[in-house]
């Protein structure tokens, strides 16, 4: 990691150390009586701090780091997408074929660099294949929804979100070398939105955008955390390849996916009639809750970037 990153790691760690001691603070005022929003806030300061502790390792070792990382996360997050959605019998080839061999290979050709079988291997080759595998079974019981389903969750949770390490394939001229702030940079802004919108709603909410879907998301929530996280990307210019209103652009536009991945995932957990995804992150659910507006944002900051600086 270079200067930058290291710079930025720093900055982040100082932010995270500010937030635990306020944390505390606000526990110890509590008294020792269990406070559930206290609680909860504590909880989830702690997971960044191994999220950040993850990230930063993954980072050490470089471009190899970051593809086994995103590699775990998009195994986790497709089994929390598959555990939620009904399957039959005849569904488990399809389902051995998403595991063990769709997740594996994107990733290898994101390692290879291979841009033109990545960016259509799962969209192209799989969405043909995997019907083809579950047809096999000669279960045709709801066929067309279990067919649609298997191709969703690798879409969301493996193709959406290779594109986080596949930023490091692209070749920026004069910003050799420091792909990995443009990662840091996607995941910290999209990650802030949300946690700025989540505050903003808090503070100054009144107006439900989307009740059904998400009860707890508001228009005041969601134009002042978009403007601030977009603000903060504006002014980490500085670690990417963009002047500042080029970030501030790409920032709104990721900030905007971002929030309407939310929007989608929740309606598919409404829809499967749980709160989370699963519980594998304290304090935030499972790995496509925290992860769920990344994967939005992901492949369209991707494409930008490749298409308009690479």
């Amino acid at each position: 990691m270079d200067h930058n990153t290291l710079s930025l790691f720093a900055g982040i760690g100082a932010l995270l150390l500010l937030a635990s001691v306020i944390g505390r603070l606000l526990k110890w005022r509590a008294g020792s009586a269990p406070h559930a929003v206290i609680d909860n806030l504590n909880a989830r300061i702690n997971a960044w701090w191994v999220m950040v502790l993850v990230i930063g390792i993954a980072f050490l070792f470089g471009k190899y780091g970051v593809i086994v990382l995103f590699y775990c996360v998009s195994f986790y997050a497709l089994r929390e997408f598959m555990t939620l959605t009904p399957t039959r019998r005849g569904d488990y080839p399809a389902l051995v074929a998403a595991f063990y061999v769709a997740l594996p290979v994107q990733y290898l050709l994101i390692a290879m660099d291979w841009y033109g079988l990545f960016s259509i291997f799962i969209p192209v080759y799989l969405f043909l294949f995997l019907p083809i595998l579950a047809s096999f079974g000669g279960d045709t019981t709801r066929f067309l929804e279990r067919a649609s389903k298997v191709q969703w969750g690798l879409m969301i949770a493996v193709y959406c979100l290779s594109s986080v390490p596949a930023l490091m394939t692209l070749d920026i001229p004069g910003f050799e070398g420091r792909n990995l702030l443009l990662i840091a940079w996607l995941i910290l802004v999209v990650q802030i939105s949300d946690v700025l919108q989540y505050v903003c709603g808090k503070l100054f909410g009144k107006r439900k955008v989307a009740p059904n879907l998400s009860p707890s998301k508001t228009l005041e929530g969601l134009l002042g955390g978009v403007a601030l996280a977009t603000l903060v990307g504006a002014l980490l210019c500085w670690i990417t390849p963009f002047n500042f209103w080029q970030a501030a652009l790409m920032a709104l536009t990721v900030n905007a996916m971002g929030f309407f991945g939310g929007l989608v995932m929740s309606a598919i957990k409404r829809d499967r009639g749980v709160k989370d995804w699963g519980h594998m992150i304290e304090g935030h659910g499972g790995m496509l809750d925290r992860m769920d507006s990344v994967c939005f944002a992901a492949p369209v900051f991707f494409h930008f970037v490749r298409y308009w600086w690479a």
